[in-house]
């Protein structure tokens, strides 16, 4: 069955980028949808269940690990992975004390991000 995937960074070639690597890493990708910050990507959640959100940390307005944050406040339980930069233990813990699912750090493979999603998408 396609997914249906969330994409939030504030630079659409990112988005671009993540779209075309799911695909190369395997994933039946069906639908996604983008937000360019945490609180445009709470309107969509709200709007649309998806089945796995790829969220960058470094955004404006809203920034990625305050979206993990509200995102859970509000009861989503969909699988988030963080892609990012921010690469060091803490910021690792910090989102997975937040309820992020997993962590990628930018630059990556599309085996790197399959590595990542594979396991929380039961595809193993």
């Amino acid at each position: 069955m396609p997914l249906k995937v969330l994409l939030i960074d504030d630079s659409a070639a990112m988005r671009q980028v993540l779209a075309r690597t799911l695909k190369q890493a395997g994933l039946d990708v069906g639908q996604v949808l983008e937000a360019c910050d945490g609180r445009d990507a709470l309107t969509v959640l709200g709007r649309a269940a998806v089945d796995l959100v790829l969220c960058d940390w470094n955004m404006p307005t809203m920034n990625g690990l305050d979206f993990v944050v509200a995102a859970r406040a509000k009861g989503h339980r969909v699988p988030i992975v963080m892609v990012t930069t921010e690469a060091g233990e803490e910021r690792i813990q910090q989102a997975k004390t937040a309820g992020a699912n997993a962590f990628v750090t930018k630059p990556f493979t599309a085996e790197k991000l399959a590595e990542a999603l594979y396991p929380l998408l039961a595809l193993a």
